[in-house]
């Protein structure tokens, strides 16, 4: 059987489904390279059936990763700068209630409440691949729905240039945020035609089952062409704005991230090559594929550009 295309859409009631049990949910400046790192079993076992996928790999023939190993190895330096650190540190995170407000340069603002998201916009699974520009990936079954059809309910004017997404400040919860390192809450940005490919989604679920706190619940964004870090976790704000948004990692090392973070095995990180990354599970290192091998959905919207330039 050829694998379906990441980019396809899935129907609908895989999510609708597994509605009756989702419910069971109970500092460096630039991050450490640990592509050697493995993520240990889950310190908290997770109640009810053992969550699966609809598609069992990748468009290129790769197998997913565990629920175990994709929700016990995260980045996520609210909580902690231990990756196996992080379930722990988040599960007492509270995911409800929640909203989403989105404003800017946009003709129909509106604040949107987490569960009107999941029922408005039908939700899909989307098989991507996961690439942190620490040196490590993965290949994971999001649940979600393509930011596009948000954007479109807002209506962008004709000057918003771009988007930009700020995750939730809650430095009572979420401890990694009293360091003054960073400039909280977590920031970061697209342009608009980038938030407006059909690759890019706002991810509410994986292996079927809503998001947990350790991977940006209950919702986040991803954009699988790019190093991770540009997917912003547990979103709150979205504005349509016409200057390039300022991220995070750009106010605090701006000699080592840039805008837009293009997956590139050609351009070294300033530290360390990007030319071969280590699968979580795997043994051994493969070859980094340009644009996480998405090329063909996302090299057009840099024609013209310096792909050299990634930080």
């Amino acid at each position: 059987m050829v694998p379906i295309k990441s980019s396809e859409i899935t129907s609908e009631h895989i999510y609708v489904a597994r509605r009756g049990f989702i419910k069971a949910m109970g500092f460096t400046a630039a991050g450490a390279f640990l592509a050697a790192c493995a993520p240990k079993s889950s310190p908290d076992p997770i109640d009810g059936p053992t969550p699966v996928a609809q598609g069992g790999m990748d468009e290129l023939g790769d197998p997913l990763n565990s629920f175990d190993a994709i929700t016990n190895y995260n980045n996520y330096y609210e909580f902690s700068l231990d990756k196996t650190a992080v379930a722990r540190a988040s599960r007492d995170f509270q995911i409800s209630p929640w909203t989403v407000e989105v404003g800017g340069m946009v003709r129909n603002p509106g604040v949107y409440d987490i569960d009107d998201l999941r029922t408005k916009f039908a939700q899909q699974e989307r098989i991507y691949r996961l690439r942190c520009v620490e040196g490590w990936s993965m290949v994971i079954p999001w649940m979600g729905f393509p930011l596009k059809e948000l954007l479109a309910q807002v209506e962008p004017t004709s000057d918003a240039k771009y988007v930009r997404f700020e995750t939730v400040y809650r430095p009572e919860e979420m401890p990694g945020q009293g360091s003054g390192f960073y400039s909280w809450p977590y920031v970061e940005g697209l342009r608009i035609d980038e938030a407006m490919n059909d690759l890019t989604l706002l991810a509410t679920g994986l292996y079927g089952r809503e998001l947990l706190p350790q991977s940006g619940a209950p919702i986040r964004l991803v954009v699988p062409w790019k190093y991770g870090f540009k997917s912003i976790k547990s979103i709150v704000r979205i504005d349509l704005v016409d200057e390039m948004p300022v991220s995070l990692w750009m106010d605090a090392a701006p000699n080592e991230y840039g805008f837009y973070a293009n997956v590139n095995p050609d351009v070294p990180h300033p530290r360390w090559s990007q030319s071969s990354e280590r699968r979580i599970g795997e043994t051994g290192r493969r070859d980094t594929l340009p644009f996480n091998g998405y090329a063909e959905e996302v090299a057009y919207l840099y024609e013209g550009m310096d792909l050299r330039v990634n930080y």
